[in-house]
């Protein structure tokens, strides 16, 4: 994802890709630069279908009353040739206070004009989707420093999990969690409340304080999560998950690179940091002890017992004891 540049105001910005809120915040900021350089700057707004080589020359013409102008395309890639000719004309040749911004949503369709744009020089910023985990995770951080707070890394992984890899959701879920806090810190705790709806998150929440030995933590979260409807099976299943991962990475060749581990456990390479982690401490009689735990509780909870409450308490103060053997090195 590329960036504005530190002064947004050049003659012709290409803002190319799929992903809309990117694509919007930069539009927005050549605007807002542009009004901040003159408050009576005049935006417009056309699409590449509806723009005619006469509404370029208009607006590329001077201005009677000596504005700024702004002149935001989108769908450039459904301008004709000659609109294309002219637009890259004005990248090598730009009207004075001129600022026209070209939004192009990815894809193949108006290629040559996209060649020949760049080809020109046009200052381009990139508004491609954002997939990686990894990637997700940096953008939660950076929204999170956007609206005034702060989160560290296992935070906005959990909010990620939470949310999704939606950007607009990520974004509006990171600005609301910061106005909602007293002092600005989106912790794993205040995430948990605000989407206690996502039972899913809930259990994962269980599984890493149990793995990590935080016992008692595990335990209140157990029965938060129990109370607010999440169905004993997710938890469960988010423990038996957690202590199999464990028990494979337990098993991995020293310095073996964390991309291979992810691939060889079918996991993302973040995870892999979070997982090395949570094994310090475990050993692999100790990981045994706690999958047969666990495997003990799912029986219960699935009609064997008559108290899932007790058997899931009973797991992890298991968890916990097994995890107190001798550890296991990474």
């Amino acid at each position: 994802m590329s960036a504005l540049s530190t002064d947004p105001l050049v003659p012709v910005t290409l803002v190319a890709g799929p992903e809309s809120l990117l694509a919007e915040r930069a539009v927005a900021a050549v605007v807002r630069a542009a009004r901040a350089a003159d408050p009576d700057a005049d935006v417009s707004h056309t699409t590449g279908g509806e723009l005619t080589a006469g509404g370029v020359a208009e607006h590329v013409s001077p201005s009677l009353f000596a504005t700024r102008r702004v002149l935001v395309v989108n769908d450039v890639q459904d301008v004709s040739d000659a609109v294309g000719e002219l637009l890259v004309e004005q990248v090598r040749a730009p009207a004075p206070d001129v600022h026209i911004v070209l939004v192009h949503p990815g894809g193949v369709k108006g290629k040559k004009h996209l060649t020949a744009l760049r080809k020109a020089g046009v200052h381009e910023v990139g508004a491609e989707r954002i997939t990686r985990p990894d990637d997700q995770v940096g953008f939660v951080r950076a929204e999170v420093r956007r609206a005034g707070g702060r989160i560290d890394e296992p935070a906005a992984r959990q909010l990620v999990d939470a949310v999704g890899g939606e950007l607009r959701a990520l974004a509006s879920a990171a600005a609301q969690l910061v106005s909602d806090s007293a002092d600005g810190v989106v912790s794993e705790s205040v995430i948990a409340t605000y989407f206690e709806g996502r039972a899913e998150v809930k259990g994962w929440v269980v599984a890493d304080r149990a793995v990590e030995g935080k016992t008692g933590e595990a335990v209140e979260q157990l029965r938060w999560a129990l109370e607010t409807g999440t169905d004993p099976v997710l938890i469960t299943g988010a423990l038996a998950t957690a202590l199999r991962s464990l028990a494979r990475l337990s098993s991995v060749p020293r310095g073996q690179r964390d991309a291979d581990v992810a691939s060889d456990l079918g996991v993302p390479p973040w995870k892999v940091r979070i997982l090395r982690g949570q094994l310090r401490g475990w050993s692999s009689d100790g990981l045994a002890r706690a999958v047969r735990a666990v495997a003990d509780a799912d029986l219960a909870v699935k009609g064997g017992g008559n108290d899932p409450t007790l058997a899931l308490t009973t797991a992890l103060v298991h968890i916990g004891d097994a995890r107190a053997q001798q550890p296991a090195t990474t």
